[in-house]
C-alpha cells in the first residue's frame, strides 16, 4: 500500500489512490488495523485533493480577472461573450 506523499501527488493520482481504498474498504476483507491507516490514508487524500481544487480555483479566477483587475465571474461553459 502507498502512503500519502502530497507534494508529489497529482490530483489524478491521489484519486486514483481514494478509489483503490474505498473499493478496498467496501469489500470488507480488510483487517481492521489496515482498515484505519486505509481510512487515515483516504482522509489525508480528501483534504490533499479538496487542496488542489481550491488552488485551481483561484488560479481559474485569476485568469478570468477584467480590464479594471476585478474579477469576473461567468458560468461554466461561457466563452465571455455578452
Amino acid at each position: 500500500m502507498s502512503q500519502v506523499n502530497e507534494k508529489s501527488q497529482s490530483f489524478e493520482q491521489a484519486m486514483a489512490r481514494l478509489e483503490q481504498i474505498v473499493r478496498a474498504m467496501e469489500r470488507g476483507d480488510v483487517p481492521l488495523e489496515q482498515s484505519l491507516k486505509l481510512f487515515e490514508e483516504g482522509t489525508a487524500l480528501v483534504r490533499q485533493c479538496s487542496g488542489l481544487l481550491d488552488q485551481a480555483e483561484l488560479q481559474v479566477k485569476q485568469v478570468m480577472k477584467g480590464p479594471d483587475g476585478a474579477p469576473v465571474e461567468m458560468e461554466f461553459g461561457d466563452n465571455g461573450s455578452v
